[in-house]
Protein backbone atom coordinates (compact mmCIF):
# COMPACT_ATOMS: atom_id res chain seq x y z
CA UNK A 1 0.00 0.00 0.00
CA UNK A 2 1.00 3.51 -1.00
CA UNK A 3 2.13 6.16 1.33
CA UNK A 4 0.59 9.90 0.29
CA UNK A 5 2.86 12.61 0.41
CA UNK A 6 0.59 16.02 0.94
CA UNK A 7 1.12 19.89 1.50
CA UNK A 8 1.52 19.83 4.88
CA UNK A 9 -0.38 23.16 7.14
CA UNK A 10 1.95 26.12 5.62
CA UNK A 11 0.24 28.94 8.24
CA UNK A 12 -2.83 30.74 9.13
CA UNK A 13 -2.85 33.34 5.94
CA UNK A 14 -0.88 30.62 3.32
CA UNK A 15 -3.42 28.85 1.50
CA UNK A 16 -1.41 27.72 -1.69
CA UNK A 17 2.40 27.23 -2.25
CA UNK A 18 4.63 26.14 -5.61
CA UNK A 19 6.89 22.94 -6.15
CA UNK A 20 10.81 24.76 -6.16
CA UNK A 21 12.12 21.41 -6.53
CA UNK A 22 12.00 17.54 -5.75
CA UNK A 23 15.18 16.20 -3.92
CA UNK A 24 13.89 12.43 -5.36
CA UNK A 25 13.11 10.83 -8.63
CA UNK A 26 10.62 7.91 -9.26
CA UNK A 27 12.70 4.70 -8.45
CA UNK A 28 14.73 6.50 -5.47
CA UNK A 29 14.76 5.34 -2.01
CA UNK A 30 13.47 6.92 0.65
CA UNK A 31 14.10 7.31 4.27
CA UNK A 32 11.57 8.14 6.81
CA UNK A 33 12.20 12.40 7.75
CA UNK A 34 14.48 12.81 4.81
CA UNK A 35 13.41 16.05 2.64
CA UNK A 36 11.98 14.87 -0.21
CA UNK A 37 9.93 17.82 -1.77
CA UNK A 38 10.55 21.94 -1.51
CA UNK A 39 7.68 24.20 -1.53
CA UNK A 40 7.98 27.56 -2.25
CA UNK A 41 5.25 30.26 -0.62
CA UNK A 42 5.12 34.09 -0.87
CA UNK A 43 6.92 34.41 2.48
CA UNK A 44 9.31 31.52 2.83
CA UNK A 45 10.11 28.23 1.52
CA UNK A 46 9.86 24.43 3.43
CA UNK A 47 10.99 21.30 3.05
CA UNK A 48 8.32 18.47 3.33
CA UNK A 49 10.18 15.34 4.77
CA UNK A 50 9.19 11.86 4.08
CA UNK A 51 5.98 10.39 5.93
CA UNK A 52 7.68 6.91 5.86
CA UNK A 53 10.45 4.91 3.99
CA UNK A 54 10.01 3.19 0.81
CA UNK A 55 10.20 3.52 -2.71
CA UNK A 56 9.27 7.18 -4.61
CA UNK A 57 6.43 5.51 -6.60
CA UNK A 58 5.44 8.68 -8.90
CA UNK A 59 5.10 12.18 -8.72
CA UNK A 60 1.75 13.59 -8.92
CA UNK A 61 2.92 17.21 -9.71
CA UNK A 62 6.00 18.86 -11.12
CA UNK A 63 8.07 21.72 -10.37
CA UNK A 64 6.40 24.88 -11.08
CA UNK A 65 2.88 23.98 -10.07
CA UNK A 66 1.18 25.60 -7.79
CA UNK A 67 -0.97 23.31 -5.29
CA UNK A 68 -3.00 24.25 -2.13
CA UNK A 69 -2.52 22.49 1.13
CA UNK A 70 -3.59 18.93 2.13
CA UNK A 71 -2.77 18.14 -2.16
CA UNK A 72 -1.31 15.25 -3.26
CA UNK A 73 2.50 15.28 -3.77
CA UNK A 74 3.20 11.76 -4.67
CA UNK A 75 3.44 8.40 -3.48
CA UNK A 76 5.69 6.18 -1.50
CA UNK A 77 5.91 2.54 -2.19
CA UNK A 78 6.24 0.70 1.19
CA UNK A 79 9.41 -1.34 1.93
CA UNK A 80 12.95 0.78 1.21
CA UNK A 81 14.47 -1.07 -1.95
CA UNK A 82 17.94 -3.17 -1.98
CA UNK A 83 19.56 -0.44 -3.57
CA UNK A 84 19.02 2.05 -1.01
CA UNK A 85 22.71 1.55 0.02
CA UNK A 86 23.87 3.16 -3.37
CA UNK A 87 22.38 6.84 -2.64
CA UNK A 88 22.97 6.13 0.82
CA UNK A 89 26.07 8.82 -0.01
CA UNK A 90 24.56 10.90 -0.89
CA UNK A 91 21.28 10.76 1.45
CA UNK A 92 23.88 10.84 4.48
CA UNK A 93 25.70 14.16 2.98
CA UNK A 94 23.24 16.70 1.48
CA UNK A 95 20.01 15.96 3.08
CA UNK A 96 21.69 14.95 6.56
CA UNK A 97 21.24 18.57 7.93
CA UNK A 98 18.00 19.19 6.17
CA UNK A 99 16.99 15.83 8.01
CA UNK A 100 17.88 17.17 11.51
CA UNK A 101 16.03 20.19 10.82
CA UNK A 102 12.68 18.14 10.19
CA UNK A 103 12.07 18.80 14.02
CA UNK A 104 13.32 22.22 14.19
CA UNK A 105 10.81 24.54 15.55
CA UNK A 106 10.78 27.77 13.09
CA UNK A 107 9.98 31.01 15.25
CA UNK A 108 8.16 33.01 12.65
CA UNK A 109 7.29 37.15 12.90
CA UNK A 110 3.87 37.30 14.24
CA UNK A 111 0.92 39.03 13.62
CA UNK A 112 1.36 42.58 15.08
CA UNK A 113 -2.67 44.24 14.03
CA UNK A 114 -5.00 44.67 10.71
CA UNK A 115 -2.84 47.74 9.68
CA UNK A 116 0.45 46.68 10.29
CA UNK A 117 2.31 44.47 7.56
CA UNK A 118 5.63 44.88 8.23
CA UNK A 119 8.14 45.14 10.98
CA UNK A 120 11.84 45.88 11.38
CA UNK A 121 13.96 43.62 12.87
CA UNK A 122 15.71 44.99 16.30
CA UNK A 123 18.56 43.86 18.80
CA UNK A 124 18.50 40.35 18.70
CA UNK A 125 19.22 38.82 22.87
CA UNK A 126 20.32 35.09 21.57
CA UNK A 127 23.33 34.32 19.32
CA UNK A 128 23.36 30.95 16.99
CA UNK A 129 24.60 28.09 19.39
CA UNK A 130 23.16 29.59 22.29
CA UNK A 131 20.49 27.90 25.29
CA UNK A 132 16.70 29.15 25.37
CA UNK A 133 14.23 28.60 28.21
CA UNK A 134 10.85 28.96 26.68
CA UNK A 135 9.35 32.43 27.06
CA UNK A 136 13.09 34.00 27.22
CA UNK A 137 13.10 36.79 24.75
CA UNK A 138 14.90 36.28 21.30
CA UNK A 139 14.75 39.38 19.43
CA UNK A 140 12.59 42.66 19.19
CA UNK A 141 10.01 43.62 16.55
CA UNK A 142 9.50 47.15 15.74
CA UNK A 143 6.85 48.26 13.89
CA UNK A 144 5.56 52.08 13.19
CA UNK A 145 3.44 51.63 16.30
CA UNK A 146 5.19 49.79 18.91
CA UNK A 147 8.27 47.75 19.65
CA UNK A 148 7.50 44.23 20.12
CA UNK A 149 9.58 41.52 21.70
CA UNK A 150 9.30 37.86 20.56
CA UNK A 151 9.58 34.93 22.60
CA UNK A 152 11.02 31.52 22.37
CA UNK A 153 8.45 29.31 21.81
CA UNK A 154 10.32 26.09 23.03
CA UNK A 155 13.67 25.69 25.44
CA UNK A 156 16.20 24.18 23.04
CA UNK A 157 19.09 25.44 20.94
CA UNK A 158 18.95 28.54 18.84
CA UNK A 159 20.67 27.10 15.47
CA UNK A 160 19.92 29.57 12.71
CA UNK A 161 19.12 33.34 12.48
CA UNK A 162 17.43 34.44 9.37
CA UNK A 163 16.68 37.66 9.60
CA UNK A 164 19.02 40.17 10.50
CA UNK A 165 19.32 43.74 13.17
CA UNK A 166 17.85 46.32 10.60
CA UNK A 167 16.01 43.98 7.89
CA UNK A 168 12.09 44.19 7.25
CA UNK A 169 10.30 41.84 7.93
CA UNK A 170 6.25 40.54 7.07
CA UNK A 171 3.78 38.18 9.29
CA UNK A 172 4.85 34.89 8.94
CA UNK A 173 8.72 35.45 7.40
CA UNK A 174 11.24 32.99 9.51
CA UNK A 175 13.39 34.58 12.06
CA UNK A 176 15.08 32.38 14.11
CA UNK A 177 14.96 28.34 14.26
CA UNK A 178 15.61 26.78 17.94
CA UNK A 179 16.22 22.72 17.62
CA UNK A 180 14.33 21.66 21.18
CA UNK A 181 16.73 18.38 21.41
CA UNK A 182 19.36 20.73 22.53
CA UNK A 183 21.76 19.21 19.93
CA UNK A 184 23.64 22.78 18.05
CA UNK A 185 25.12 19.72 15.05
CA UNK A 186 23.34 22.05 12.38
CA UNK A 187 24.16 25.35 14.29
CA UNK A 188 27.63 25.62 11.62
CA UNK A 189 25.66 25.04 8.63
CA UNK A 190 22.88 27.55 10.29
CA UNK A 191 25.20 30.23 10.98
CA UNK A 192 27.03 29.91 7.75
CA UNK A 193 23.72 30.54 6.11
CA UNK A 194 22.12 32.93 7.94
CA UNK A 195 24.12 35.92 6.34
CA UNK A 196 22.97 35.02 2.78
CA UNK A 197 19.72 36.60 2.59
CA UNK A 198 21.63 40.02 4.04
CA UNK A 199 23.98 39.51 1.40
CA UNK A 200 21.45 41.53 -0.69
CA UNK A 201 20.85 41.33 -4.27
CA UNK A 202 19.97 37.72 -6.05
CA UNK A 203 23.25 38.40 -8.03
CA UNK A 204 25.34 37.12 -5.43
CA UNK A 205 22.89 33.84 -4.64
CA UNK A 206 24.12 30.61 -5.24
CA UNK A 207 20.49 29.66 -6.41
CA UNK A 208 18.18 30.92 -9.36
CA UNK A 209 14.84 32.42 -8.15
CA UNK A 210 11.75 30.64 -7.30
CA UNK A 211 9.58 29.68 -10.39
CA UNK A 212 6.03 31.82 -9.12
CA UNK A 213 9.26 34.53 -8.51
CA UNK A 214 10.97 34.60 -11.84
CA UNK A 215 7.05 34.85 -13.54
CA UNK A 216 6.36 37.71 -11.64
CA UNK A 217 9.33 39.67 -12.31
CA UNK A 218 8.85 38.69 -16.35
CA UNK A 219 5.09 39.98 -15.47
CA UNK A 220 6.96 43.52 -13.44
CA UNK A 221 9.85 43.84 -15.45
CA UNK A 222 12.06 43.81 -12.91
CA UNK A 223 15.79 41.89 -12.87
CA UNK A 224 17.00 39.76 -10.37
CA UNK A 225 19.97 41.92 -9.50
CA UNK A 226 17.23 44.46 -8.32
CA UNK A 227 15.42 41.93 -5.54
CA UNK A 228 17.35 40.97 -2.34
CA UNK A 229 16.63 37.49 -2.37
CA UNK A 230 15.19 35.83 1.57
CA UNK A 231 15.08 32.44 0.84
CA UNK A 232 17.64 29.36 1.41
CA UNK A 233 21.43 30.67 -0.07
CA UNK A 234 19.41 34.12 -1.24
CA UNK A 235 17.30 32.66 -3.33
CA UNK A 236 14.65 35.26 -4.88
CA UNK A 237 10.84 33.88 -3.10
CA UNK A 238 7.44 35.94 -4.62
CA UNK A 239 7.02 37.71 -1.58
CA UNK A 240 10.75 39.09 -2.04
CA UNK A 241 9.36 40.29 -5.32
CA UNK A 242 5.81 41.71 -4.19
CA UNK A 243 8.41 43.71 -1.70
CA UNK A 244 10.44 45.24 -4.50
CA UNK A 245 7.08 46.38 -7.17
CA UNK A 246 5.52 47.83 -3.89
CA UNK A 247 8.50 49.51 -2.71
CA UNK A 248 8.73 51.01 -6.74
CA UNK A 249 12.05 49.53 -7.00
CA UNK A 250 12.84 50.46 -10.82
CA UNK A 251 13.21 54.07 -8.92
CA UNK A 252 15.65 52.76 -7.04
CA UNK A 253 18.82 53.43 -8.68
CA UNK A 254 17.68 57.79 -9.12
CA UNK A 255 16.50 57.46 -5.78
CA UNK A 256 19.49 56.08 -4.62
CA UNK A 257 21.32 58.92 -4.65
CA UNK A 258 21.23 61.04 -1.44
CA UNK A 259 20.49 64.52 -1.67
CA UNK A 260 23.75 66.87 -1.40
CA UNK A 261 24.02 68.23 2.07
CA UNK A 262 26.14 71.56 0.99
CA UNK A 263 29.24 72.19 2.25
CA UNK A 264 30.46 70.57 5.10
CA UNK A 265 33.98 71.61 7.09
CA UNK A 266 35.79 68.21 7.78
CA UNK A 267 36.62 69.35 11.39
CA UNK A 268 33.14 69.44 11.98
CA UNK A 269 32.27 66.44 10.30
CA UNK A 270 34.62 64.28 11.61
CA UNK A 271 33.02 65.39 15.00
CA UNK A 272 29.10 64.35 13.40
CA UNK A 273 27.49 60.96 14.37
CA UNK A 274 25.17 59.25 11.57
CA UNK A 275 22.22 57.47 13.39
CA UNK A 276 19.86 55.55 11.48
CA UNK A 277 16.00 56.59 12.24
CA UNK A 278 13.74 54.10 14.05
CA UNK A 279 11.03 52.38 12.40
CA UNK A 280 8.78 53.91 14.82
CA UNK A 281 9.99 57.50 14.67
CA UNK A 282 10.25 57.45 10.72
CA UNK A 283 6.64 56.25 10.46
CA UNK A 284 6.05 59.46 13.26
CA UNK A 285 7.70 61.84 10.70
CA UNK A 286 5.75 60.47 8.11
CA UNK A 287 2.14 60.49 9.14
CA UNK A 288 2.47 63.61 10.86
CA UNK A 289 3.32 65.27 8.01
CA UNK A 290 0.56 63.63 6.12
CA UNK A 291 -1.59 65.17 8.55
CA UNK A 292 -0.28 68.47 7.53
CA UNK A 293 -0.61 67.27 4.12
CA UNK A 294 -4.00 66.42 3.63
CA UNK A 295 -6.35 67.90 6.54
CA UNK A 296 -7.46 71.39 6.57
CA UNK A 297 -6.21 71.99 9.69
CA UNK A 298 -6.69 75.21 12.25
CA UNK A 299 -6.61 75.39 15.85
CA UNK A 300 -8.38 77.57 18.10
CA UNK A 301 -7.69 78.48 21.54
CA UNK A 302 -8.99 79.68 25.54
CA UNK A 303 -7.94 79.12 28.93
CA UNK A 304 -9.39 77.24 31.87
CA UNK A 305 -8.72 77.83 35.91
CA UNK A 306 -7.96 74.43 36.95
CA UNK A 307 -8.25 75.98 40.58
CA UNK A 308 -11.72 73.92 41.01
CA UNK A 309 -10.15 70.55 39.96
CA UNK A 310 -7.07 70.94 42.31
CA UNK A 311 -9.37 71.52 44.71
CA UNK A 312 -11.14 68.26 44.30
CA UNK A 313 -8.50 66.43 44.07
CA UNK A 314 -6.61 67.65 47.18
CA UNK A 315 -9.77 67.25 48.95
CA UNK A 316 -10.35 63.46 47.72
CA UNK A 317 -7.34 62.17 46.44
CA UNK A 318 -6.41 59.92 49.50
CA UNK A 319 -9.92 58.46 49.68
CA UNK A 320 -9.58 58.01 45.91
CA UNK A 321 -6.14 56.02 46.35
CA UNK A 322 -7.46 54.17 49.21
CA UNK A 323 -11.11 53.50 47.51
CA UNK A 324 -9.15 52.76 43.80
CA UNK A 325 -6.16 51.72 43.99
CA UNK A 326 -4.44 54.36 41.93
CA UNK A 327 -4.16 58.19 41.89
CA UNK A 328 -6.35 60.94 41.10
CA UNK A 329 -4.86 62.78 38.21
CA UNK A 330 -5.79 65.36 35.59
CA UNK A 331 -6.77 62.81 32.56
CA UNK A 332 -9.75 61.34 33.85
CA UNK A 333 -11.52 65.21 34.33
CA UNK A 334 -10.02 65.83 30.45
CA UNK A 335 -11.29 62.74 29.32
CA UNK A 336 -14.24 62.64 30.78
CA UNK A 337 -14.82 66.57 29.97
CA UNK A 338 -13.84 65.71 26.20
CA UNK A 339 -16.38 62.84 26.06
CA UNK A 340 -19.35 64.97 27.14
CA UNK A 341 -17.94 67.77 24.28
CA UNK A 342 -17.94 65.18 21.75
CA UNK A 343 -21.72 64.20 22.37
CA UNK A 344 -22.61 68.13 21.75
CA UNK A 345 -20.03 68.28 18.61
CA UNK A 346 -20.07 64.85 16.98
CA UNK A 347 -18.41 66.16 13.43
CA UNK A 348 -15.15 66.73 16.31
CA UNK A 349 -15.38 62.39 16.55
CA UNK A 350 -15.78 61.57 13.20
CA UNK A 351 -13.17 61.03 10.43
CA UNK A 352 -13.43 61.22 6.73
CA UNK A 353 -13.34 58.53 4.14
CA UNK A 354 -13.60 59.69 0.67
CA UNK A 355 -16.34 61.30 -0.08
CA UNK A 356 -18.14 60.21 3.20
CA UNK A 357 -17.95 61.32 6.72
CA UNK A 358 -17.72 58.53 9.46
CA UNK A 359 -19.57 60.11 12.73
CA UNK A 360 -18.26 57.49 15.82
CA UNK A 361 -21.23 56.49 18.13
CA UNK A 362 -18.65 55.99 21.04
CA UNK A 363 -15.54 57.28 22.00
CA UNK A 364 -12.41 56.17 22.00
CA UNK A 365 -9.99 58.33 23.76
CA UNK A 366 -6.11 58.30 22.55
CA UNK A 367 -3.59 59.46 25.03
CA UNK A 368 -0.53 60.36 23.54
CA UNK A 369 2.62 59.01 25.63
CA UNK A 370 5.92 59.84 24.55
CA UNK A 371 8.55 56.89 25.56
CA UNK A 372 12.32 56.81 24.73
CA UNK A 373 11.68 55.52 21.50
CA UNK A 374 9.14 58.18 20.70
CA UNK A 375 5.31 58.53 20.92
CA UNK A 376 3.18 56.48 21.27
CA UNK A 377 -0.95 56.68 21.20
CA UNK A 378 -2.81 54.38 23.67
CA UNK A 379 -6.58 54.35 23.31
CA UNK A 380 -8.80 54.35 26.07
CA UNK A 381 -11.95 52.61 24.94
CA UNK A 382 -15.61 53.39 25.31
CA UNK A 383 -14.12 56.23 27.91
CA UNK A 384 -17.81 57.95 27.81
CA UNK A 385 -19.04 54.88 29.52
CA UNK A 386 -16.12 55.18 32.20
CA UNK A 387 -16.33 56.79 35.26
CA UNK A 388 -13.22 58.95 36.16
CA UNK A 389 -11.91 56.16 38.80
CA UNK A 390 -12.00 53.46 35.35
CA UNK A 391 -10.70 56.27 32.99
CA UNK A 392 -7.41 56.35 35.97
CA UNK A 393 -6.85 53.08 36.29
CA UNK A 394 -7.22 52.49 32.09
CA UNK A 395 -4.70 55.38 31.86
CA UNK A 396 -2.35 54.09 34.34
CA UNK A 397 -2.22 50.60 33.10
CA UNK A 398 -1.46 51.57 29.25
CA UNK A 399 1.07 54.26 30.60
CA UNK A 400 3.19 51.70 32.02
CA UNK A 401 2.62 49.41 29.20
CA UNK A 402 3.85 52.18 26.81
CA UNK A 403 6.98 52.65 29.30
CA UNK A 404 7.76 49.05 29.51
CA UNK A 405 7.45 48.16 25.64
CA UNK A 406 4.94 45.96 26.09
CA UNK A 407 2.21 47.82 23.67
CA UNK A 408 0.36 45.63 21.48
CA UNK A 409 -2.03 46.59 18.22
CA UNK A 410 -5.10 46.08 19.84
CA UNK A 411 -3.75 48.80 22.56
CA UNK A 412 -3.28 51.64 19.91
CA UNK A 413 -5.89 51.25 17.38
CA UNK A 414 -9.45 52.54 16.48
CA UNK A 415 -9.12 55.81 18.50
CA UNK A 416 -11.82 58.24 17.59
CA UNK A 417 -9.81 62.08 19.66
CA UNK A 418 -6.68 62.56 20.50
CA UNK A 419 -5.38 63.88 24.13
CA UNK A 420 -1.85 65.57 23.89
CA UNK A 421 -0.43 66.81 27.76
CA UNK A 422 2.36 68.57 26.85
CA UNK A 423 2.29 70.50 30.07
CA UNK A 424 4.38 67.35 31.83
CA UNK A 425 7.79 68.59 30.08
CA UNK A 426 6.40 72.31 30.61
CA UNK A 427 4.93 73.78 27.63
CA UNK A 428 2.79 76.82 27.79
CA UNK A 429 1.50 76.90 24.50
CA UNK A 430 1.81 74.75 21.31
CA UNK A 431 -0.91 73.87 18.59
CA UNK A 432 -0.61 69.56 18.09
CA UNK A 433 -1.01 68.30 14.86
CA UNK A 434 -3.76 65.64 14.20
CA UNK A 435 -3.71 62.46 14.50
CA UNK A 436 -4.93 61.40 11.25
CA UNK A 437 -7.52 60.10 10.06
CA UNK A 438 -9.02 61.68 13.58
CA UNK A 439 -10.58 64.92 13.00
CA UNK A 440 -9.81 66.58 16.66
CA UNK A 441 -6.58 66.68 18.76
CA UNK A 442 -6.58 68.52 22.46
CA UNK A 443 -3.39 69.90 23.58
CA UNK A 444 -3.08 70.09 27.43
CA UNK A 445 -0.21 72.85 28.38
CA UNK A 446 1.27 73.41 31.49
CA UNK A 447 -0.87 75.08 35.00
CA UNK A 448 0.37 78.81 35.52
CA UNK A 449 -0.48 80.93 37.80
CA UNK A 450 -1.75 84.36 36.37
CA UNK A 451 -3.27 87.24 37.58
CA UNK A 452 -7.07 86.77 36.78
CA UNK A 453 -9.74 89.61 36.92
CA UNK A 454 -12.82 87.71 39.17
CA UNK A 455 -15.58 89.54 39.80
CA UNK A 456 -14.04 92.91 39.36
CA UNK A 457 -10.84 92.02 41.87
CA UNK A 458 -7.51 90.76 40.64
CA UNK A 459 -6.62 87.23 41.74
CA UNK A 460 -3.78 84.94 41.42
CA UNK A 461 -5.35 81.91 39.71
CA UNK A 462 -3.91 78.64 38.59
CA UNK A 463 -4.33 78.81 34.68
CA UNK A 464 -3.98 76.42 31.64
CA UNK A 465 -4.10 77.01 28.18
CA UNK A 466 -6.15 74.81 26.01
CA UNK A 467 -5.41 73.93 22.17
CA UNK A 468 -8.38 72.33 19.88
CA UNK A 469 -6.71 71.29 16.62
CA UNK A 470 -9.11 70.36 14.17
CA UNK A 471 -9.77 69.26 10.30
CA UNK A 472 -11.87 72.34 8.40
CA UNK A 473 -13.33 70.08 6.03
CA UNK A 474 -15.72 68.87 8.51
CA UNK A 475 -15.64 70.78 11.68
CA UNK A 476 -16.44 74.74 11.10
CA UNK A 477 -15.16 77.21 13.39
CA UNK A 478 -18.11 77.47 15.51
CA UNK A 479 -18.20 73.61 16.77
CA UNK A 480 -14.60 74.13 17.09
CA UNK A 481 -15.05 76.98 19.62
CA UNK A 482 -18.11 75.39 21.20
CA UNK A 483 -16.24 72.50 21.92
CA UNK A 484 -13.41 73.79 23.63
CA UNK A 485 -15.93 75.83 25.53
CA UNK A 486 -17.80 73.07 26.63
CA UNK A 487 -14.32 71.38 27.79
CA UNK A 488 -13.39 74.02 30.05
CA UNK A 489 -16.84 74.80 31.47
CA UNK A 490 -16.69 71.14 32.73
CA UNK A 491 -13.51 71.52 34.21
CA UNK A 492 -14.46 74.88 35.82
CA UNK A 493 -17.31 73.34 37.20
CA UNK A 494 -16.84 69.51 37.88
CA UNK A 495 -20.09 69.18 38.88
CA UNK A 496 -21.47 69.15 35.18
CA UNK A 497 -19.05 65.68 35.05
CA UNK A 498 -21.18 64.47 37.88
CA UNK A 499 -24.90 65.56 36.67
CA UNK A 500 -23.78 64.82 33.03
CA UNK A 501 -24.97 68.39 32.12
Amino acid sequence: MATEIRVPTLGESVTEATIAQWFKKPGDAIQADEPIVELETDKVTVEVPAPASGTLESIIVNVGDTVEVGALLGLIANGAATAASAPAPKAAAAPAPAAASAALVDVVTPSAGESVTEAEVGAWSVKVGDVVKADDTLVELETDKAAQEVPAPIAGTVVKIAAQTGDTVQPGVLLCQIDPSGSAVVAPAAAASAPAPAAAPAAGSSMSPAPSAAKMMAEKNISADQVAGSGKRGQILKGDVIAAAAAGISAAPAAAAPAPRGPVNAADESREERVRMTKLRQTIARRLKDAQNTAAMLTTYNEVDMGPVMELRKQYKDLFEKKHGVKLGFMGFFTKAVCHALKEIPAINAEIDGTDVIYKNFCHIGVAVGTDKGLVVPIVRDADQMSIAEIEQEIGNLGKKARDGKLSMADMSGGTFTISNGGVYGSLMSSPILNAPQSGILGMHKIQERPMAVNGQVVIRPMMYLALSYDHRIVDGKEAVTFLVRVKESLEDPQRLVLDL
